[in-house]
């Protein structure tokens, strides 16, 4: 793409957010993203940054921003802290199928693209004065559906691909304990405080839980949600705090899964397990879309919560 090309689409994404400026309906950016997040600083090496993930969600681009296309989620797929220097931002998207971009920058407004890219029908926004702050970052799929394969790349440089990049697309098609964690490590300790430990997140993710044994329900990602690491020798209680349908599947320190749907209040998850060791966490949704929830340990019992003083 010339830099003209590059230029008209930065400008096409600018008169958007003129008309998004004051859309009442946008996605939920409070929620943690699904697929992680990155701090990058002006000058970053390697350029580009990339992640693998998948695209695509239960809810219609369009109906919230009319200039918009494609199906997203409701959480961001992925979370980028920018500070800014002399450079441009070049965010884009490598798929086999047909993606589309949305992002909320840090001025609060809403960018969107199609097929800005020079290759395939892959999206692409570009700031050739990008502002630091928060890009909350969400890759749909133009028809419906979830679980496409996709690869996101942010760059000063330009487009990529994953060819022009040299690097591998992941197709998680099955449960993986060995990848990294989506929403990180955690290390707990006999007699821990506080007590619950809470971790907010996203739960769910394109592949369904089932593939892991009969037993297990819902949808899961192929990472882990949280990996724990407890060195204690009480019992570990393991559950969901929120208002979603939410399930459970933790592969713990004996190696064994041990899944979970409403045994927690309500429509939460909670498992308990003993031992101490690595425990791999997935969080799931009883449906196919994400929800925001919270992943509860605990020592004292099952779905213990006192009230926040």
């Amino acid at each position: 793409m010339s830099i003209r090309q590059h230029l008209q689409t930065g400008l096409a994404a600018l008169a958007l957010t003129a008309a998004l400026g004051g859309t009442a309906l946008a996605q939920n950016y409070s929620l943690p993203p699904a697929f992680g997040s990155i701090q990058l600083r002006s000058g970053f090496i390697p350029d580009p940054h990339y992640r693998n993930l998948t695209a695509g969600g239960s809810l219609r681009a369009q109906d919230r921003f009319s200039n918009c296309r494609g199906y997203i989620a409701n959480a961001p797929d992925y979370s980028l802290y920018y500070t800014a220097g002399s450079q441009d931002l070049f965010i884009n998207v490598d798929s086999e199928r047909d993606t589309t971009l949305v992002i909320n920058g840090p001025d609060g407004r809403w960018y969107c693209d199609d097929d800005g890219a020079d290759h395939a029908l892959n999206p692409l926004l570009y700031w050739g004065a990008p502002q630091s702050g928060r890009y909350d970052i969400w890759v749909g799929t133009y028809s419906q559906g979830a679980g496409v394969p996709a690869t996101l790349f942010i760059s000063e440089l330009g487009e990529h691909t994953v060819e022009s990049a040299g690097v591998v697309r992941r197709n998680y098609t099955q449960v993986d304990i060995s990848r990294p964690a989506v929403f990180g490590n955690v290390t707990l300790n006999g007699g821990f405080l506080p007590d619950p430990h809470r971790v907010p997140l996203t739960a769910g993710g394109p592949l369904q839980a089932s593939s892991i044994s009969s037993s297990c329900r819902g949808y899961v990602t192929s990472a882990p949600s949280i990996q724990l690491t407890y060195n204690g020798y009480g019992s570990m209680h393991i559950y969901t705090e929120g208002n979603s349908d939410t399930t459970l599947a933790v592969n713990g320190p004996d190696g064994r899964w041990y899944c979970n749907d409403d045994g927690g209040s309500g429509v939460n998850a909670g498992l308990s397990l003993s031992g101490n060791g690595v425990y791999d966490v997935y969080v799931g949704t009883y449906g196919s879309s994400r929800a925001a929830t919270t992943l509860m340990f605990s020592e004292i019992q099952l779905g213990y919560n006192p009230s926040p003083k």
